[in-house]
This record gives C-alpha cells, sequence and structure tokens, in this order.
C-alpha cells in the first residue's frame, strides 16, 4: 500500500473520506468546546489530538488527489476540483490552532479541586466571545469549503458517467 494507490485503486478515493468526516465532526467539536468550557475540559487533549489528525489527513488526501489528477485525462472540471482541494490545509490548520487555544484556555481556567474558580487565570467575557466567535468562523468556514470540494469532486467523477435511461426512468 502506498499514498497514491491501495489495493490497485487510486487511494485520493479512501483518504478524501476521512476528510469528509473529520472535518465537519472537528469543527462542531471545536464551537461546542469553545462555548462550553466545561466540555473543552472534559474533553482534554482529545480536542487538539483530533484537529491535529484532521490537519494530517487534508495533506494526504491532497496528495493522493494530485497523483490521480495525473493519471486522469484533462478536464476542467478536475482542474476546478483541484484548485478547491489546495484551500483547505489553512482551513484545517486554523481548526487545529484554535483548538489548542480553546483547549489551553480552558486547562488554564479549570476550577481547583474545592470547585472554586482557577486561581492562575480567568479569561474575560470579550476573550471568551471572540474565541467562540473564531470558533464558529473557523468551523463553518472549513465545512463549507469541504462541501465545495466534495461537491465538485463528485462532478468531476461522475459528469457523463451514468446512464441517461437510468435517469430518465428513475426521476
Amino acid at each position: 500500500m502506498s499514498l497514491t494507490v491501495v489495493n490497485g485503486l487510486p487511494a485520493h478515493v479512501l483518504f478524501v473520506h476521512f476528510v469528509i468526516v473529520l472535518v465537519p465532526l472537528s469543527a462542531l467539536a471545536l464551537v461546542v468546546c469553545a462555548a462550553w468550557p466545561a466540555s473543552a475540559r472534559r474533553l482534554g487533549l482529545l480536542l487538539p489530538i483530533l484537529t491535529l489528525v484532521t490537519l494530517a489527513s487534508v495533506p494526504v488526501a491532497t496528495h493522493a488527489g494530485e497523483w490521480l489528477e495525473q493519471h486522469v485525462d484533462s478536464d476542467p472540471l478536475v482542474r476546478k476540483h483541484a484548485e478547491l482541494g489546495d484551500g483547505l490545509l489553512p482551513w484545517a490548520l486554523g481548526l487545529f490552532v484554535v483548538s489548542a487555544v480553546v483547549w489551553w484556555t480552558a486547562r488554564r481556567s479549570a476550577p481547583t479541586p474545592d470547585g472554586t474558580a482557577g486561581a492562575s487565570w480567568s479569561p474575560s467575557i470579550l476573550l471568551r466571545s471572540a474565541v467562540v466567535v473564531l470558533s464558529l468562523a473557523v468551523g463553518v468556514g472549513a465545512v463549507v469549503d469541504v462541501y465545495r470540494i466534495g461537491d465538485s469532486g463528485a462532478k468531476a467523477a461522475w459528469h457523463d458517467n451514468y446512464s441517461k435511461p437510468a435517469t430518465q426512468n428513475g426521476g
């Protein structure tokens, strides 16, 4: 097995499924943890680890996609999909960086064992609000970008590759 071919098939088709699942999952976890610091404390390192795995999956899928692009006929839909795919890495990096900030602030402001507020540091309501808004912006941007990339990839893969009579009979 390589990062370009799995069992004789293009690995991109497999790897994109990791991205399709992990980006929205990471975005949702990030927004929930930013809005409710108790959930961030409960998840602990799981949030930044999840977003790090998400971040790592993007270049793997992109690399496999670049290989696949070189092994298919030149097509404007494939080129558009490749261009859109190149724009996901900054969103995935944003998910990771903001999740690390959310984890760090939740950890620093954790209650002490006696139930009182953390003595070391407590974020202001303004800072917490800014982190929630930033988390929402990065999360929504990443999910929308994944949708756009996936839609363009489906169009590139399936245009003119299905039976016209089947679509006419089926609706």
